[in-house]
């Protein structure tokens, strides 16, 4: 299949799934509980755009041909990687498939990949759709499983020549060691986070608190770049934790099938648990429990929004990923304290700085160690802005140009030159 008809194949794919909008959105919140207007008003347009992005690079990846010392032609080429393995992760299965599906096909390589046992439906669908549009048999096979079977199945076969994972830290180190026991393939990593979201004492605070609502709540909070840690400048910090309080108790939480609703159920019971679970250690920790807390209702896995102040960097709130919808709120002083102590964990995915002072976003955006730096927004996720995170929250960038290496090899070709004209 050449490079052009590749790229018409995504195009026809991205066609289809915005014909088929309605479905795909309905088996994306049957699946993980999301809100339905969630899935169909965004999460199913932005995996056409993100295909329609990499359709238009198929026919523009090349090589070159470079100088060389002496009577040499050396033409450098961008060849397929091979077989590309992928595992995706229940939270955002959709999207997944589409950052990870398209630069891969974009680039002519061959893909298994392997959903998240939670959230089979919508990559199954999408996948019959893409072979609808005219992708050939066995090029892209989906594979619903476990991690452990399934999944290190895939991590550890001969004939898979990479690996693409999104999920958490700990999966991911696994994951890097069965690469390695087996024929050294490369791996890309997107991991989880602790992301601050830092709010100076020149922000406007209805705007912030609305902004660090939606940075932490959005899909039940379970987001890997979610600003789970919401740093506020001590001369608004009352006020912010109270309109944060405020905007908590208004969230709608119910039916992700009924219109208005804004926060669906948890994944399941596991997660439910493990939420309830970090609520009580934020308790005893000695943080004050604003609102929230409880389960909603006597049946499923629905949680209270939940606000936490007088957050300690120490505590485990503060330490470690819930992925669950609770905001803990945490004061500072000064810019290079809170850019400090912003950078203090294991993880380096993103951050978010709310401030009127260009110079200050600028200086704080540079000193964070984080892949993504959002500035009076947050949640930004536009196909050309490469993803990905430093430290412990992964390795290599998805998205935008940067992901197409990831699914290349680079070979250089050498062969000698008899009586040139020119060198």
């Amino acid at each position: 299949m050449t490079a052009y008809e590749r790229c018409r194949v995504l195009l026809r794919f991205a066609d289809l799934m915005e014909r088929h909008n309605d479905e795909i959105a309905a088996l994306e919140s049957w699946d993980g509980g999301k809100p339905l207007e969630q899935s169909a008003g965004g999460e199913v347009p932005m995996a056409a755009r993100c295909m329609r992005y990499y359709a238009g690079w198929a026919d523009k990846i090349h090589g070159m041909v470079v100088p060389a010392d002496g009577p040499h032609h050396v033409q450098v080429l961008r060849e397929p990687i091979g077989v590309a393995g992928q595992i995706i992760p229940w939270n955002f299965p959709l999207l997944m498939f589409a950052w990870k599906v398209g630069p891969a096909l974009a680039c002519g390589n061959a893909v298994v990949l392997k959903t998240a046992e939670q959230t089979p439906l919508s990559a199954l669908y999408v996948a019959s759709l893409l072979h609808e549009a005219g992708l050939p048999d066995g090029v892209l096979n989906v594979v619903p499983g476990f991690g452990p079977t399934a999944g290190a199945a895939l991590c550890s076969h001969m004939g898979v020549d990479k690996l693409a994972f999104t999920g958490s830290t700990g999966t991911g180190k696994i994951i890097l060691e069965l690469a390695a026991r087996s024929n050294l393939k490369p791996v890309t990593l997107e991991l989880g986070g602790k992301s601050p979201f830092i709010v100076m004492d020149d922000a406007d605070v209805d705007q912030a608190v609305e902004l660090a609502h939606r940075a932490l709540f959005f899909n039940q909070g379970q987001c890997c770049c979610a600003g789970s840690r919401t740093f506020v400048h001590e001369s608004v910090y009352d006020e912010f934790v109270e309109k944060s309080k405020a905007r908590a108790q208004r969230r709608v939480v119910g039916d992700p099938f009924k219109k208005g609703v804004e926060q669906g159920p948890q994944i399941d019971g596991q997660q439910f648990k493990k939420i309830l679970g970090y609520v009580k250690s934020g308790v005893d920790s000695g943080a004050t429990l604003v609102t929230g807390g409880e389960r909603v209702g006597s049946r499923g896995f629905y949680i209270q929004p939940t606000v936490f102040a007088d957050v300690e960097d120490e505590m485990k709130i503060a330490q470690e990923e819930i992925f669950g919808p609770i905001q803990s709120i945490l004061k500072f002083r000064e810019v290079g304290e809170v850019v400090r102590r912003a950078n203090a964990t294991q993880y380096g995915l993103a951050a978010g700085v709310f401030t009127r002072s260009l110079d200050t976003a600028n200086a704080v955006a540079r000193a964070l160690r984080v892949g993504t730096v959002w500035v009076n927004c947050y949640d930004v996720f536009d196909a050309a802005i490469p993803f990905g995170g430093y430290k412990m929250s992964g390795v290599g960038r998805e998205k935008g140009a940067y992901s197409l290496g990831n699914y290349l090899q680079t070979k250089a070709v050498v062969a000698p030159l008899r009586d040139p004209a020119w060198l």
